[in-house]
């Protein structure tokens, strides 16, 4: 297997993720996925070897859904509820299981540029450089949107509105 598509398998659950905050829903993620793959393994020779596979891949991805919303404009459907798991204490799981649902609703309450810097910088650990580079905006956009974001998250889940400080 190359490394291109060795990189490109390794990458599946990021751009799942990414692709869920996008749309919403799980099948229309796994749809959007698999669209994405499908135009990276036709167009591998446009991705140039030694740039970050990731931000390509993430590109691809963001630009499938904004095609798909002009062509279509529909909502998406909202997240899935976390599944139970399995021998835990019923009343933990309840409250984590509310508490993920109240976080993926606010999550989702976003509007779509702060829900995609939440999601690469809060979910997927990308640097505020990195993120920048992904959605093609300047850093300082990244972090006045992450800023704006975690706000309005804190302010929808009952949490501590105090600005934090940049340091990524």
């Amino acid at each position: 297997m190359s490394d291109f598509r060795r990189g490109l398998v390794e990458l599946l659950p990021r751009l799942r993720r990414f692709a869920l905050a996008l749309c919403h829903a799980p099948n229309d993620a796994d749809d959007l996925v698999q669209a994405a793959v499908e135009r990276a393994l036709l167009n591998a020779d446009s991705w140039q070897p030694g740039t970050r596979l990731d931000s390509w891949l993430y590109r691809i991805v963001q630009n499938l859904w904004r095609d798909e919303l002009r062509a279509h404009r529909r909502l998406a459907e909202p997240l899935e509820a976390a599944q139970h798991q399995v021998g835990e204490d019923g009343r933990e799981v309840a409250m984590r299981h509310l508490q993920v649902s109240e976080a993926a609703v606010a999550l989702q309450a976003l509007p779509e540029d702060q829900r995609m810097v939440m999601v690469l910088v809060v979910l997927d650990d990308m640097s505020y450089q990195q993120a920048a580079e992904v959605l093609g905006v300047p850093i300082g956009t990244v972090m006045s949107r992450l800023a704006r974001a975690r706000g309005r998250m804190a302010e929808a889940l009952g949490g501590d509105t105090t600005p934090r400080k940049a340091g990524r």
